[in-house]
């Protein structure tokens, strides 16, 4: 039997520590529950977002890479990113997260 949480429950459970943080957190799509992988749309509130997609690092462990580096994007740049994404892969889950401090609340590391 695998270890791993589904995607549906992964999702769930961080958005409740987001809202416990007082966060506005939303699935903006939801993809397969058992094994969609995760895009984060971290929006910044003002100077705009920034996407981290859901990987697995050399140990087998969450990370994330950073879309366009980690560079700040307009909302209508990551939406439209999200977008061909999705149309890519409709099993993808995607997680909008409001924060001035653009913190991620999922786990791993980012590369």
């Amino acid at each position: 039997m695998s270890e791993r949480l589904s995607t549906e429950l992964f999702v769930q459970g961080h958005l409740r520590q987001c809202f416990a943080r007082g966060l506005t957190a939303i699935v903006a799509h939801k993809g397969d529950a058992w094994g969609g992988a995760v895009l984060v749309k971290l929006n910044l509130l003002g100077p705009g977002c920034r996407l981290l997609s859901q990987t697995r690092d050399e140990a087998g462990e969450i990370a994330w890479l950073q879309v366009q580096k980690g560079d700040m994007m307009s909302e209508a740049d990551a939406d439209a990113y999200i977008a061909r994404q999705v149309a890519r892969d409709p099993d993808l889950w995607v997680v909008e997260i409001e924060d001035k401090a653009g913190r991620n609340p999922f786990p791993g590391k980012l590369l």
